[in-house]
């Protein structure tokens, strides 16, 4: 089966030539859509002077309609059968593309997702504490005794994409959760090797949490709007973080612990004030 890899892109000019070279490694053949996603700083300046001779490659723009839309726009133009999207700020093993759609192509399944993602900056603070506020203590993005169905998918059959017209745009940050709940099933287990990027300055976990704190878990309801800013105030951020000082040994996990919730409930507030839930 022919394969087409969608990365969208907002602001990556830090990150994407990595991610690219990594990819012109793999072992299949592919198509490459890089969706930018009305980028403000260099990224499509980097994008025009990155040469890639093994695959095709295009770049289309639009305006800024967060990730879920970029994807879509990206498949629209896509010609495989098989659509894999990554993200800007990931590297990947060599065969990676080959793991994560081999039973796809087998037809064992219509959609894969990997377990075996890893955190590519785990030498820095910033990115540890991350982890260690999702409750993972080590350098993977995913436990490894996560289930082997999610609600997210990396690579899909084109087909089944199609059928129930993409992902749902607009809703931020959980946009890679809808493609599951309208195919009404989950991707399964892979072990395909990648690398994936935490925040690794207080700024990029700021706007992250930010991100987060737009999403329909946590502003379901009026109730749960409440219950989330006391979850996220300075009160429970210095509980929390003082536990992930002693437990973690780490002094910089209640300066984390700080600026996180601080982001969360920026974007409880925007969310509550109609702002877009893009990134």
């Amino acid at each position: 089966m022919n394969l087409s890899v969608i990365i969208p892109i907002y602001n990556e000019e830090k990150t994407i030539t990595a991610c690219l070279t990594s990819l012109a490694q793999q072992t299949v053949p592919f198509e490459l859509i890089v969706v930018d996603d009305g980028s403000t700083d260099k990224t499509l300046s980097v994008l025009s002077k990155f040469q890639i001779s093994n695959f095709k490659f295009q770049i289309i723009q639009e305006k800024h309609q967060g990730p879920g839309a970029a994807r879509n726009l990206g498949a629209k133009n896509a010609h495989g059968d098989i659509l894999v999207f990554v993200d800007s700020d990931m590297t990947f093993a060599h065969d990676f593309l080959e793991k994560l759609t081999k039973p796809i192509e087998k037809g064992e399944t219509r959609g894969t997702f990997t377990k075996a993602e890893f955190v590519s900056n785990w030498d820095n603070i910033w990115a540890r504490c991350w982890n260690h506020n999702q409750n993972i203590h080590s350098d993977r993005r995913i436990p490894p005794d996560y289930p082997e169905t999610a609600p997210v998918f990396r690579a899909i059959l084109s087909s089944e994409f199609a059928r129930v017209g993409g992902f749902t745009t607009g809703v931020g940050w959980t946009d890679d959760w809808t493609l599951s709940r309208k195919l009404k099933y989950q991707s399964t287990a892979t072990f395909a090797k990648c690398y994936h990027a935490n925040p690794s300055t207080l700024y990029e976990v700021f706007t992250q949490a930010k991100w987060v704190g737009k999403n329909e878990f946590l502003t379901k309801s009026p109730k749960w709007i409440v219950f989330n800013f006391l979850r996220y105030s300075i009160f429970f951020s210095c509980i929390y973080g003082l536990f992930g000082v002693v437990a973690y040994g780490m002094l910089e996990y209640l300066v984390f612990k700080f600026v996180y919730d601080l982001g969360i409930v920026a974007g409880l507030t925007e969310s509550i004030l109609g702002q877009h839930k893009n990134k």
